[in-house]
């Protein structure tokens, strides 16, 4: 379950966020990969790596408020920092040892569909 729940959470986000209307949608989503981008921050796993893959990350968002191929490339940056993550630093979610794993295994199906154009 741990395998298959992830990729259910990135498809459900991806058909909820097609609810959003363009050009919204496209501005909401370089936003959360974005807030992804932080999301290490606080745990610190990594020391200053984790600032700048921050900064890279707010980089690719804001290209992607006028692109869809930067927020999917942004989603599969988190990948690699989730697998990172998993394997050497600390977990997304505090008690969650596998959370890392999970948005690993989440992210790839969310930068499919924006590599995609976001339908």
């Amino acid at each position: 379950m741990q395998y298959v729940a992830p990729i259910g959470i990135g498809v459900l986000y991806a058909l909820l966020m097609s609810l959003v209307h363009e050009p919204h949608r496209r501005r909401l989503n370089a936003v959360m990969v974005a807030g992804a981008g932080a999301a290490y921050l606080s745990g610190g796993g990594l020391g200053g790596w984790e600032f700048a893959f921050t900064a890279l990350l707010a980089y690719v968002a804001f290209r992607g408020l006028e692109s869809w191929t930067f927020i999917g490339v942004g989603w599969l940056l988190h990948t690699v920092w989730d697998v990172v993550h998993h394997l050497k630093g600390n977990p997304i979610i505090p008690f969650a040892h596998t959370s890392s794993l999970g948005c690993a295994i989440c992210d790839p199906v969310i930068a499919l569909w924006c590599l995609r154009g976001g339908p």
